[in-house]
């Protein structure tokens, strides 16, 4: 299993350094189908977009609805036995949205130390109050992820 995380992870990095092109901070997801297929893409865009709810993982979330609608699958917003892979631990809004899309498993890359909500700050995602639970594989590709994220905010600092 660790390969394939790996091989979607190249994937989540792609989409994370191409948020780089409108300065966003560089974070990349992307959803597989149940088959192993590429469902969705994600990257940052609440600069592009002058939108603050535009996590990558909420645009993935997002873009893999329209795609299963476009299937003609009528229940297209559950995204159930999908997998969502990030370059960086989810916040509280996303790790909220990954619990309400019914998405079962969770891989990323770094851990958020200062808001993470999947395992580190929070566990939104394996709260035992709410109605479903994700399996999580962190620490995929962790320390090319967390590299992209210190070159961007060294970047700004200088």
């Amino acid at each position: 299993m660790e390969h394939v995380h790996n091989s979607w992870m190249d994937l989540a990095l792609a989409e994370a350094r191409a948020a780089l092109k409108t300065d966003d901070v560089p974070i990349g997801a992307v959803i597989i189908s149940p088959e192993g297929k590429l469902l969705s893409t994600g990257r940052n865009e609440r600069e592009a977009g002058a939108d603050p709810t535009a996590h990558a993982e909420v645009v993935a979330i997002r873009n893999a609805v329209k795609a299963l609608q476009a299937e003609g699958n009528a229940d297209g917003w559950r995204l159930e036995d999908c997998t969502l892979v990030v370059t960086l631990e989810p916040c509280a809004m996303c790790a909220g949205a990954i619990v309400l899309a019914r998405i079962p498993r969770l891989v990323f890359g770094a851990w958020d130390e200062k808001g993470g909500a999947c395992g580190s700050v929070f566990d939104i995602v394996r709260e035992p109050r709410l109605n479903h639970w994700v399996e999580v594989y962190p620490r995929v590709k962790e320390e090319e992820c967390a590299q992209l994220l210190r070159d961007f905010f060294r970047s700004k600092r200088i």
